[in-house]
């Protein structure tokens, strides 16, 4: 790949060196795989943690829940102190926060002190997630180039919520749940070390806006509450007073925000604006969708195998195995034609791909086979993701100013976090009342089996919506003007679809 272009944004800090761009590649993807890894890789070690600080089964959600609630929440802002302050130094903020608060879980010795290390640990990922594409999209801008950084960013992405299973069934079988938080460390180290080293400083030109506290607060507090409600919808339920009322308090805080950043704000968090280009709301809505439908697959897949077929916790992670290779195949492959075919057909064709394995896994039960029910369907579904994730990253962050990529990549980094949880909860809650209603029908294991299949029939439905939003993203198609006469000065070809 090429050196860096945008050294008018370059901001070299002392003693930082010029980073040949697999490196810069290189710790980017390395702090994205740490962020997605801890997402799923906590799921195996859940009845460890349930055994080693005694916590009940609603308690024990909310290792899981305070994570996504707080790394939804701050997203965006996350995004935005990038372009503000530096997106070296908020990469390394980030990478700090989330190091520190990994050692800290590690050593918890009570249920509050976990949770609380998990949830610092949210605020980390939200901080350092979006400064990793950030850096990508601001290093490397030839369409060409771009693409291919993004699709190795994008399987070592994907590839951390597949691995996460294997990852965390032998560390948790080995050695002890505690080494799904500390193996951060090392790696936080020296991911640190060499950014602080090697990245340059770069963010927007000129005079830098104040931050947007107000906005900042309202749209964290606002999308938090969002995901509290959402994520307690598995305990209550969608119709108790709790959650109607969580959410409402939701609703009230982000319509407060959209109204704060149109009509008050003079340097606008969110310029709303930018949901007036076709490539920003179409490609998050399509995140919104897929990550709906795709974040629940894991989670039910993981207790299919577990509750109804028996697996260990490391069978099953070696049963998720094929599925991080098929991330990886589908990104590569889409990164690669990307620029001459454009986004929309990739995404197209992954999220059907997608559906039609979700709707194939749904078809499983308490002796389906693993190469005929599991595998190949499972295959068809990551490839899938792999396929739509670069065209993805790449929609959203198209023709956007650089002194708001930051925004750009937190945006789409929160429909993939909202979408998900939401997503989650809303089938976790219908399996559970599936399950219910049955075990005294069938006994635990039938009840089981059915009411996961059920949850794989949904998503495979919003799978096919995302298919339909992908429809909406434009071409973006890279123009490859005929060759220039000698002497002959033409400006540089663009995306079809951004702004001239």
């Amino acid at each position: 790949m090429g050196a860096p272009t945008t050294p008018e944004r370059a901001r070299p800090h002392g003693g930082s060196r010029h980073a040949p761009d697999w490196l810069v590649l290189t710790l980017a993807c390395v702090a994205q795989f740490m962020v997605v890894l801890d997402v799923s890789i906590v799921n195996v070690a859940l009845p460890a943690m349930k055994t080693s600080l005694g916590f009940s089964e609603s308690g024990l959600q909310w290792v899981l829940n305070a994570y996504t609630l707080t790394f939804a929440g701050f997203l965006l802002l996350g995004g935005r102190t990038a372009d503000l302050f530096g997106r070296r130094k908020i990469f390394l903020v980030g990478l700090g926060v989330f190091t520190a608060a990994s050692l800290l879980g590690g050593l918890a010795e009570s249920q509050a002190w976990l949770i609380g290390a998990r949830a610092v640990q949210g605020i980390g990922g939200a901080i350092l997630s979006p400064a990793t594409l950030t850096i990508l999209t601001t290093t490397f801008t030839d369409p060409k180039r771009r693409s291919r950084a993004m699709g190795v960013w994008s399987a070592v992405a994907g590839a951390g919520g597949a691995a996460g299973a294997l990852l965390g069934g032998i560390l948790t079988q080995e050695l002890s749940w505690r080494w799904i938080l500390f193996i951060n460390i090392p790696i936080g180290i020296v991911t640190m070390l060499l950014g602080r080293a090697y990245l340059q400083e770069s963010r927007a030109m000129g005079e830098r806006p104040s931050l947007d506290l107000p906005g900042a607060v309202l749209v964290t507090a606002g999308l938090s509450t969002l995901v509290l409600g959402v994520v307690r919808t598995t305990s209550v339920g969608w119709a108790s007073w709790q959650t109607l009322l969580t959410l409402a308090v939701a609703a009230l805080l982000v319509a407060g925000f959209l109204l704060y950043e149109a009509k008050v704000a003079k340097s606008p968090l969110m310029p709303l604006a930018m949901f007036r280009r076709r490539p920003i709301w179409s490609a998050n809505l399509t995140m919104f969708l897929l990550s709906g439908a795709l974040f629940a697959m894991w989670f039910f897949v993981s207790l299919y195998l577990q509750q109804v077929r028996g697996y260990t916790p490391i069978g099953t992670g070696f049963a998720f195995l094929p599925q991080a290779v098929a991330i990886v195949v589908g990104a590569q492959l889409s990164s690669r034609i990307l620029v001459a075919v454009g986004p929309r057909p990739l995404l197209v064709l992954g999220a059907l791909s997608s559906a039609g394995g979700l709707y194939w896994l749904g078809q499983v039960g308490l002796s389906t086979g693993y190469w005929s029910g599991f595998f190949v369907p499972s295959v068809l579904v990551t490839f899938g993701l792999g396929l739509s994730f670069t065209p993805l990253a790449y929609s959203a962050t198209a023709g956007v100013r650089p002194e708001q990529a930051g925004l750009a990549s937190g945006l789409v980094n929160t429909s993939r976090q909202i979408g998900g949880a939401i997503g989650l909860a809303a089938l976790a809650t219908l399996a559970t009342t599936r399950m219910n209603e049955l075990v005294g029908q069938v006994g635990p294991r039938q009840a089981a089996s059915s009411a996961y299949a059920g949850a794989l029939e949904v998503s495979a439905a919003i799978a096919l919506a995302a298919a339909v939003a992908a429809l909406f993203v434009p071409a973006l198609r890279h123009r490859t003007p005929p060759e220039a006469a000698p002497g002959e000065v033409r400006p540089a070809p663009v995306p079809v679809g951004a702004p001239e």
